[in-house]
């Protein structure tokens, strides 16, 4: 256990001070971080370059889940950078009592392993707000460390709430029903959602809202690397009445099913209206892009077409919504009040392109209305930043 400047007597940062993306700390000072890493070479290297930021601290270090729940109510981090595999207490295992007791931004660190994708989209929609693959052996250090800090820099702002329930014994869910999956017919329409960071906690929302019988096929667009949007797709596709999985190059749009961009690739449509992907260069930084997607199915779909806005950090998404609305589709943004950043939201609101704004407990109501709703009618537009 190693702590590099005494105790905060600041109190925690609340939701409050953590509103979104381009809003300045309530005080300028810099981002207080605690580094959690079993591993005393990513404690050293995550110290080096953390450090080396001007608006960020490193104010102590952590071997384990264990000694970091001992100092996060000592030392009052703004942001904790988090191992996911570590003895005595795992990553899962600390995260669950961070946002129970002590929520505050939970950068993840994971391994490029099945298990370790797979316990990273956990954290995700647990309430971490984003993370990192670790480097191996050939992986530029650097770059990655350049990453780091970049992202612990964008935590610092996003939004947190407690999470006590997830302490709560959790009952075991039944397998999964058969689902009905069908061609899309002339009057259904697609629903193309997408999110970025706090992404994976709000798509788990709104999936598993969704009607079975809903009268559409579902493109989701989650900004992620390779590597772990397989995972996602299997925790979406357990928690959903639809049958989701990761997009392939030939699947076909359907009624009853969702398919998720695979990380590093763009997701659109050939001619014939199957997926299609491609590395063409990113958009916005990010591939696959949400307005590539919206693009494609705006062209193909015209008013059968719904866009979906989510949590996230930029501005994805708002070309795609525009395009959309002016194909006579309809638009739905996540309101300011659930998002963790309140970015792409906001930037689809801002240019006019939302016909509702609502908050993510609401999202699928919404989803289902503009889906069931005849091809080129509109819903009442909600202006401004929604229900708070």
């Amino acid at each position: 256990m190693t702590t590099y400047s005494g105790a905060s007597d600041r109190p925690t940062p609340s939701a409050d001070l953590r509103s979104g993306e381009g809003e300045e700390r309530a005080v300028q000072q810099p981002v207080r971080v605690l580094i959690v890493d079993d591993s005393a070479y990513m404690r050293f290297t995550l110290s080096k370059y953390l450090s080396e930021a001007p608006d960020l601290m490193v104010v102590g270090t952590a071997r384990d889940g264990q000694e970091a729940l001992e100092l996060i109510p000592k030392l009052q981090p703004d942001v904790v950078t988090l191992d996911v595999e570590m003895p005595r207490l795992d990553g899962l295992s600390t995260l669950r009592e961070i946002m129970a007791h002590w929520p505050r931004p939970v950068v993840m660190l994971s391994s490029l392993t099945t298990e370790g994708a797979r316990e990273t989209i956990q954290a995700l929609t647990w309430g971490a707000v984003d993370f990192i693959a670790k480097p191996t052996a050939k992986a530029n250090v650097g770059a990655i460390m350049n990453e780091t800090v970049a992202k612990v820099r964008a935590a610092a702002q996003a939004r947190v709430w407690p999470r006590p329930n997830l302490l709560m014994p959790r009952p075991a869910k039944e397998g999964s029903q058969a689902r009905f999956v069908r061609s899309l017919r002339p009057q259904d329409k697609v629903v193309v959602i997408g999110a970025s960071t706090g992404g994976p906690g709000a798509l788990s929302t709104v999936v598993a809202d969704l009607p079975a019988d809903l009268p559409a096929a579902l493109l989701i667009v989650q900004h992620m690397p390779m590597g772990f949007t397989r995972s996602l797709a299997e925790r979406l596709n357990s928690i959903s009445p639809l049958a989701i999985k990761e997009a392939e190059p030939g699947d076909a749009p359907e009624v009853g099913r969702g398919l998720l961009a695979p990380g590093g690739f763009h997701m659109t449509l050939d001619p014939q209206g199957r997926i299609a992907l491609n590395q063409n260069p990113a958009v916005h930084g990010v591939r696959p892009a949400l307005d590539v997607t919206m693009a494609a199915v705006a062209q193909r779909y015209g008013p059968a077409a719904v866009g979906v806005v989510l949590t996230g950090m930029g501005r994805d998404g708002t070309n795609g919504a525009l395009l959309i609305r002016s194909a006579g589709g309809q638009v739905i943004a996540e309101a300011e009040s659930t998002c963790v950043v309140w970015g792409m939201p906001r930037n689809v609101a801002e240019a006019g392109a939302a016909d509702l704004i609502v908050p993510l407990p609401e999202v699928a109501a919404a989803i289902e209305r503009a889906v069931r709703q005849p091809q080129g009618s509109r819903a009442t537009r909600t202006p401004g930043r929604g229900t708070d």
